[in-house]
């Protein structure tokens, strides 16, 4: 029987899809154990907006707040998301910095450090992988995955090569929109595994209803590995839920490893936590429901929930249907880059913008004019001539690795904070997220209001 490892996301995937990111660590310590003794592969706990949520909204010590979770979680690995050059920020670090905070992470208690580039331009992960690999880490390398015009089966095997070719313990397929079909995952997964000898492993979400049947025959075409949720936190723009992919796999003769029984206590222990955040208003019930407009407009989970946090605070809900529409028109503008963070982000803030706006492009937000100068990395195709003519005049975008630009940052920082600042940790913080950690670094230890609601602004998400 073949082994399908399940990857566990109720603590960050899930968690973000469905509610912001708003789970506190003292929402799941009780289960930890119990999640660790359940036999999964890894368990998906940090990385993606939990850092950024840790600081912003909870009140909570990231780097703490993974140890923690290592103290209580002896068997399974961990498992987190990182943005390549990104790191946890929304912007480019320098390599200095990206090799302390993969150190750090792996000295924390991380095991598995997924690693992606939003453009899947190889050039801005290739520090990260490096140092995973130098520090003992699993360096798992992320094709990014979407549909358009210039995204094709081919492209996808030159980058799985290129991946391999870079030294990566094992691959990802990254469907963060949940828009691959059962078709499309039984190729390319079949292909990947003709082509390199590194395990493969799939993501997807259930954001249009196809979830699980894409699951199934991506398991038929030899997937090593699939990414679903504990069934309280699973469907809607979530992962598929653990317990059903569990139980018919074992149907069709496949060992999951799982043990049933410590499942169902994990989900009993999660469906309270689920009803507080439904009762305080965190969780909207538009998430949870199947959206198969998102197999037009490719709009990921945490995207659409987002935008309607966005729309909301503006008053503007009821132009949602306006701005979905603006979405792929702005990604078409931009040169078809794949929506996950931070293009998502910039993509779906720029399409509520020149909806609001009543004109295209009237208001151009900085991070889309900092993807137009080539600080994100290069394009998947052209950019809009006329839009690069707005931006950038007769400037022309850069051609080389941004990070090449970029000076080491870290010493110096580290001296310019050293009395909030205590350890190379808490610099990290601050460099990623400069005011929000000052603020929580001079206040550490202090009691602060529970902030859970979304709160977002029409300039820029954060979250």
């Amino acid at each position: 029987m073949k082994r399908i490892f399940f990857t566990e996301t109720v603590l960050r995937d899930a968690q973000q899809s469905l509610i912001a990111t708003r789970m506190a660590f003292e929402d799941f310590e009780g289960i930890l154990e119990k999640i660790d003794s359940a036999g999964y592969y890894s368990i998906e706990c940090w990385g993606g907006a939990t850092f950024d949520s840790c600081l912003r909204y909870l009140n909570e010590d990231p780097w703490e707040r993974l140890r923690k979770i290592k103290s209580k979680v002896k068997n399974t690995k961990l498992q987190m998301l990182l943005r390549g050059q990104n790191l946890l920020g929304y912007r480019h670090y320098p390599d200095d910095v990206v090799r302390m905070f993969v150190q750090k992470s792996i000295e924390n208690g991380m095991d598995i450090i997924r690693i992606f580039d939003a453009l899947n331009d190889l050039r801005n992960i290739e520090v990260a992988v490096d140092e995973t690999i130098k520090a003992g880490g699993h360096a798992q390398g992320t094709i990014v995955y979407t549909l358009s015009p210039i995204h094709n089966l081919e492209m996808y095997i030159k980058i799985g090569k290129d991946l391999e070719s870079m030294g990566v313990h094992s691959i990802c397929i990254k469907d963060m929109a949940g828009i691959m079909s059962p078709k499309e995952a039984y190729e390319l997964v079949k292909a990947l595994k003709e082509n390199v000898k590194v395990p493969v492993f799939l993501h997807t979400h259930s954001t249009t209803g196809l979830g699980i049947l894409t699951y199934l025959k991506a398991v038929e075409a030899g997937v090593d590995g699939i990414d679903t949720a504990i069934s309280s936190f699973s469907g809607g723009t979530s992962q598929p839920p653990t317990e059903t992919l569990d139980y018919a796999l074992r149907q069709m003769g496949f060992d999951t490893g799982l043990n049933s029984r410590v499942l169902k206590e994990i989900n009993d222990f999660f469906k309270p936590v689920k009803d507080r955040f439904i009762k305080n208003g965190t969780l909207n019930p538009f998430v949870l429901s199947t959206d198969t407009d998102a197999l037009i407009y490719q709009i990921p989970g945490g995207m659409l929930s987002n935008l309607i946090a966005q729309l909301k605070q503006q008053n503007a809900l009821d132009r949602l249907d306006e701005v979905l529409m603006e979405v792929p028109r702005v990604r078409e503008d931009l040169g078809y880059p794949p929506l996950v963070t931070p293009m998502s982000q910039m993509v779906g803030t720029q399409a509520a913008a020149n909806v609001l706006a009543g004109e295209r492009y009237r208001v151009i937000l900085k991070e889309v004019k900092a993807y137009i100068r080539g600080e994100y990395g290069r394009p998947p195709g052209r950019i809009n001539p006329e839009l690069v003519k707005k931006v950038l005049g007769d400037e022309k975008p850069i051609e080389v690795r941004f990070a090449d630009t970029l000076e080491p940052i870290f010493e110096t920082t580290k001296e310019k904070i050293k009395d909030f600042a205590k350890t190379d940790e808490d610099v990290l913080s601050y460099i990623l997220f400069p005011q929000v950690a000052e603020e929580f670094l001079k206040n550490r230890g202090k009691k602060k209001p529970e902030v859970r609601k979304i709160e977002y602004t029409i300039e820029g998400l954060r979250s």
